[in-house]
């Protein structure tokens, strides 16, 4: 029997989804603020400190994959609940082990599963509102990549207060909570469940090239956006040599921006358009990557290009998945997990770009050209895309 749901709006279902974001995210994000802490820790050499913040980063790129096609075939309140369960059991290892460097790379591997988090909310959230809000709603449902500003700004204060093992047992409450919430009070919504192959699902990218624009988008202005958070910390303890809690808390406040840049970057896109808000997103994220270039190593400059490219970055992530919603509303889940693994992917490798322009030149400015040439070829590819059909009609 077909379904005759039509989606209103579900403030809950946004709540919870929301909420369950941001604690996954508080937990995956967690090495990124406790780098330098660990690094003191266990003596890690820059590349090594890189490899340990980066391998989290990955995995969550790889599983949204597969977890975006099963929340689509399963539904959004199993799929999250199951994946909080299993964040348990990395955290508790790291509560356990976090003084060896082989052991850290291990668990973070399996506690990169909770950033694949993203994949899972958005055909949750999406299924609830009508095509017109969905740019809105998915914007405040991203918000929930704050739980890397909750994590940067706690988790490092936690550490030097009590100990190392005390962020991950906070982490560990956190995530049981919010799973136990999310089984019981969030809802699917009443639409045909579509069951089918991962390769069925990801046909999409075959049938329909332009699939892989909005993914390209995404590992420009998410996978910016992780890596800055990541390393900004490292490079302000290096560079400025400040404290690690005080790097710590600049780092967020970069994060923070980029959150609360997102839901009004959905909006926007919901009223002029996704390719507006994102060239706009692209230009911006050019001029000041070039600025960083240039003046990262004097305190204000990097400051008022830190803080603008995290808005541009913002705005771009909340306007991408408008117009994934919008392109091909029948294969959002598909594309969300690939289009967010490409933004964690985006993540993975300039740190360790970053780590390795830094130990060959003595200088981070290469590595923040480079960003600025991904921002160019992204506005390349927004014209190009401009100018051909991107819908199921394209596909014929």
């Amino acid at each position: 029997m077909v379904s005759t749901f039509e989606p209103r709006g579900n403030p809950r279902a946004l709540a919870l989804a929301t909420l369950a974001f941001v604690v996954s995210f508080y937990a995956w994000s967690m090495l990124g603020p406790l780098g330098p802490n660990l690094q003191d820790e266990m003596n890690l050499s820059e590349g090594q400190l890189a490899i340990m913040i980066a391998v989290p980063v990955l995995m969550g790129s790889l599983m949204r994959i597969p977890l975006g096609v099963l929340a689509v075939r399963h539904g959004g309140r199993v799929v999250f609940t199951a994946l909080m369960a299993f964040t348990l059991v990395p955290l508790i290892a790291l509560a356990v082990w976090h003084t060896n460097f082989t052991t850290i790379i291990i668990v973070g591997f399996f506690l990169g599963f909770a950033g694949a988090s993203f994949a899972v909310g958005v055909p949750f959230v999406s299924k609830w509102y009508p095509p017109a809000k969905q740019g809105l709603a998915l914007g405040i449902y991203g918000m929930g990549m704050g739980g890397t500003v909750i994590g940067g700004l706690t988790a490092p204060r936690i550490a030097t207060h009590w100990n190392l093992t005390a962020p991950f047992v906070v982490a560990i409450v956190l995530v049981a909570l919010t799973a136990g919430l999310f089984w019981l009070f969030a809802r699917d919504a009443p639409t045909e469940r579509v069951s089918i192959s991962m390769g069925t699902a990801l046909s999409v990218f075959r049938e329909r090239p332009a699939a892989w624009a909005p993914t390209f988008y995404y590992f420009l202005v998410f996978g910016g956006f992780v890596a800055m958070f990541a390393y900004l910390p490292k490079m302000l303890v290096a560079v400025h040599h400040l404290t690690k809690p005080d790097a710590a808390s600049r780092a967020a406040g970069f994060a923070l921006v980029a959150v609360l840049a997102r839901p009004f970057g959905g909006w926007l896109a919901d009223r002029v358009g996704s390719h507006r808000v994102l060239a706009f997103s692209f230009a911006a994220a050019t001029a000041l990557a070039l600025g960083l270039a240039a003046g990262y190593d004097s305190m204000v400059p990097l400051t008022i290009c830190a803080l603008s490219i995290a808005g541009a970055f913002g705005l771009g992530t909340g306007a991408v998945f408008k117009q994934v919603a919008n392109d091909f509303p029948d294969r959002v889940g598909a594309v969300t997990g690939v289009v967010g693994a490409a933004g964690g992917l985006g993540g993975f490798f300039p740190p360790l770009v970053m780590a390795f322009v830094k130990a060959e030149t003595g200088s981070y400015a290469i590595g923040f050209v480079l960003l600025a040439a991904t921002a160019v070829l992204a506005m390349v590819v927004l014209w190009l895309m401009q100018r051909r059909p991107v819908g199921p009609a394209a596909a014929v």
